[in-house]
């Protein structure tokens, strides 16, 4: 499990973009009849991506854990972005579809990933909270989230979110879970951007294709930085740091919070005169 570790803003505006995709990038999470897992130590949330083909993937109990097994003091949250899925928790068999969700509570012991089909490749992106309480396990699909489509083509970021783990959805201790796809011809996501000090937040990235990327955008909003992003890569956003993202054509990208609350409007605004 690769393991990040904290940085300041006064220590981010120095890094030239070797170090900044080194501590904020997550390049290699997808990877077929892999798992593989990010520690970040902003609310030590776990990053991760599962691509059973040929076999069945277990979720490991790391070390640094310090735990009998992963989700002893941890809740996990799964989105597939691939082909059908079938995850297996404790001897409960749930299909996940294209988009669809779903939460594992605090003391679930036993977690596997399995293709649904022989042949078909799902991708599950895998985001991990601590958790000092148990929730029902929960699947929801990708139509019971009540979409919501918002922005304008004029200003090319007309874009559907969906949500899934939130204080009106599936109940969780501090995992926010969700995901956006942007209409054809419109590229941008978040902005005016926002920072929220009191969570930390993840975006993943899907749908890009392979000759496409993504501009994600980060740092204090009067200090800015930029990274370019493919397919299937994660960005580790800290508390003060914005995060938007402009592409070279659509795509979709997950967001995931984790902190002191669950109110997904918990924001402060950085409205577009004040970013440099």
């Amino acid at each position: 499990m690769d393991i990040r570790f904290q940085h300041s803003p006064e220590e981010t505006k120095g890094m030239d973009t070797a170090a900044l995709r080194k501590h904020f990038l997550v390049e290699n999470l997808v990877e077929a009849d892999q798992l593989h897992l990010t520690y970040s130590h902003y609310d030590r949330v776990i990053i991760g991506g599962a691509c059973p083909v040929t076999k069945t993937l277990s979720l490991p109990n790391h070390p640094e854990l310090r735990a009998d097994y992963f989700l002893e003091r941890r809740e996990l949250g799964i989105i597939n972005v691939g082909d059908d899925a079938i995850v297996e928790a404790d001897g409960n068999v749930y299909a996940l579809s294209r988009l669809d969700a779903l939460y594992l509570g605090k003391g679930v012991r036993d977690v596997r990933f399995t293709a649904a089909t022989a042949g078909s490749r799902p991708v599950l992106y895998l985001l991990s909270a601590p958790a000092h309480a148990s929730h029902p396990t929960r699947l929801m699909k990708k139509e019971e989230t009540q979409p919501v489509t918002i922005g304008d083509a004029a200003t090319a970021n007309r874009r559907t979110i969906y949500k899934y783990i939130h204080l009106d959805g599936i109940k969780s201790c501090q995992l926010v879970m969700g995901l956006t796809v942007l209409a054809a011809g419109s590229v941008w996501n978040t902005m005016p951007a926002h920072t929220h000090t009191r969570r930390m937040e993840a975006y993943f990235y899907f749908d890009v294709a392979p000759d496409q990327r993504v501009v994600h955008f980060m740092g204090q909003p009067q200090e800015t930085r930029h990274l370019f992003v493919a397919n299937h890569q994660a960005l580790i956003s800290p508390p003060w740091s914005i995060h938007s993202g402009c592409g070279t054509s659509s795509y979709g990208f997950i967001w995931g919070m984790a902190g002191e609350n669950l109110v997904y409007s918990d924001m402060d605004a950085a409205p577009l005169d004040v970013l440099r």
